[in-house]
């Protein structure tokens, strides 16, 4: 039986997201079951802020090319890690590997296909939209709850986001202190305030109409005898 339709023009704000909380390492991290991902993957600065010490758990990946909708993707190694489901029933951890992505600017964890196969999840977005793990269809686990309005305009804004991230945060640095919540708050004020901030021609930091002009000189200001101690 199909839900209510929304009104002709208005498809696009019936869309809801795959978004869900996973522990990884002990931290709280979200997670994307991406139907659409052949594999499990994520960003290297994403996976910063969980696990600073990455770099040192990487397996190599050699001889494989990935590539997104937009462009390709470059990994950096292999992550074999666990992602722990919780659920007042019972939590589920999963064994995954994880492909670290040099250029991939999501504040998420991407759950491919290969995951969603392997320990059989299922999306059920009838009445009310949940997903079981495995053969167990009376546990139900429970996507983010995330307003539609939010959800709507973050899909518009997402491609532009992307490429502002990639292009005026490239080489910006960020606490490792603060959580993913908190990093992607941050990036979500650069981001809607960024005309104040940065543009083509002016890099992030130029604040329009605040600009100092310094002029550096050898002229001594005062003659000898005014700066001799009274």
């Amino acid at each position: 039986m199909c839900k209510t339709k929304p009104a002709r023009g208005k498809g696009y704000t019936a869309g809801a997201s795959c978004i869900t909380s996973v522990l990884m390492s002990g931290i709280e991290a979200k997670t994307n079951l991406d139907t659409g991902a052949f594999c499990t993957c994520l960003g290297k600065d994403y996976l910063q802020l969980i696990l600073p010490e990455w770099k040192n758990h990487l397996l190599p990946i050699e001889g494989v090319q990935f590539s997104s909708a937009s462009n390709n993707m470059y990994p950096l190694g292999i992550l074999d890690t666990n992602l722990v489901f919780p659920h007042p029933a019972g939590s589920v951890r999963m064994k995954t590997e994880i492909v670290v992505m040099d250029n991939c600017t999501s504040q998420h964890i991407i759950l491919g296909n290969d995951y969603l196969n392997i320990y059989g999840i299922d999306i059920n977005n009838h009445k009310d939209r949940y997903f079981t793990i495995g053969d167990n269809k009376r546990q139900k686990f429970a996507f983010s709850n995330m307003p539609k309005q939010i959800s709507v305009v973050s899909s518009v804004k997402d491609t532009y986001k992307d490429e502002f991230v990639s292009n005026q945060l490239v080489e910006a640095q960020t606490n490792p202190s603060l959580s993913p919540k908190m990093r992607n708050e941050l990036i979500n004020v650069l981001y809607t305030y960024n005309n104040a901030f940065a543009s083509d021609n002016e890099p992030l930091g130029a604040i329009r109409g605040h600009e100092v002009d310094i002029t550096l000189n050898i002229d001594r200001p005062y003659p000898p005898v005014l700066r001799r101690p009274a």
